[in-house]
């Protein structure tokens, strides 16, 4: 049974009313829209970083942008651990494959920033792959922009306070508690560390060509609302004029005669307890 307290952004002071958070949600997912119908026919590419810390709002962020985009050319790359195979590669070797083609956006839910973030505390890395990752990834990131992408980085900062509300709120809501992961529960511990390691990352990656945006995330429904008011601003998009598309006639069915229905299984209508 779900409890009845409702999604963590839901109640406190001083927080964005629901009716008005919907509202201008709505305009932005619009603009969205169009914003995808542009880089699809100009053959555009865009990349969008999601990181921060667990609970800090980064998923309900991407699900709100791509809830009325085409999920063919908005794409979501959230990669799991690496295998055998991609731990002997070039550590960026992997995001490389999930890069934007002409026409399409995809949002990284966490990104080759694992490096420098969950991989270092956790010791998931040596001191050298650190440092090499320190001092390649602005590397890489200048070759991605200066090949023609649009790259955004989104830090999502929630206080250690809000943090731990939302991961108490998960374990007593049987709907979301697959999201709290021991991993989840060990960065707690490590919240020091975790944020040494983010003032790091920004002070030898937050760059002029690709800098890091930092999003307070403390109100959910502010910080979707400024993360992809930021976003639209971030791209020089235009809206352009629609396609005339029409459906014509539909075409007589001729001598066709549909098999009688008692020829198909149906799944119950359980729906009519509703009616």
């Amino acid at each position: 049974m779900a409890t009845k307290h409702g999604d963590p952004e839901d109640g406190g002071t001083g927080r964005v009313p629901r009716k008005a958070y919907e509202a201008r949600l709505l305009e932005l997912q619009r603009e969205l829209v169009v914003l995808q119908d542009w880089v699809v026919r100009t053959g555009s590419r865009v990349a969008v970083v999601f990181e921060g810390r667990d609970a800090a709002g980064k998923g309900g962020a991407i699900k709100r942008i791509t809830e009325y985009l085409n999920p063919r050319t908005a794409r979501i790359a959230a990669l799991p651990a690496p295998s055998e195979r991609e731990r002997g590669q070039w550590y960026f070797q992997r995001y490389v494959a999930h890069l934007p083609t002409a026409g399409e956006i995809v949002l990284f839910d966490r990104s080759w920033y694992n490096r420098a973030g969950v991989e270092r505390v956790m010791g998931f890395c040596t001191p050298a792959e650190l440092e090499t990752f320190l001092t390649q990834a602005p590397e890489f990131e200048r070759m991605l922009v200066d090949d023609g992408i649009h790259l955004l980085k989104y830090w999502f900062s929630v206080s250690d306070a809000e943090q731990e509300r939302r991961l108490r709120s998960r374990l007593e809501d049987p709907m979301r508690r697959w999201k709290l992961s021991d991993l989840d529960l060990e960065s707690r511990r490590r919240w020091v560390e975790f944020s040494r390691a983010k003032d790091e990352m920004f002070a030898r990656c937050d760059t002029p060509f690709a800098p890091w945006w930092v999003v307070e995330a403390d109100d959910k429904r502010a910080a979707r609302l400024n993360c992809i008011s930021h976003l639209l601003d971030q791209v020089p998009y235009e809206e352009l004029r629609p396609r005339k598309v029409s459906l014509g006639r539909r075409p007589a069915a001729g001598t066709y005669v549909r098999p009688p229905r008692e020829a198909f299984r149906y799944v119950p209508d359980v729906a009519r307890e509703l009616r």
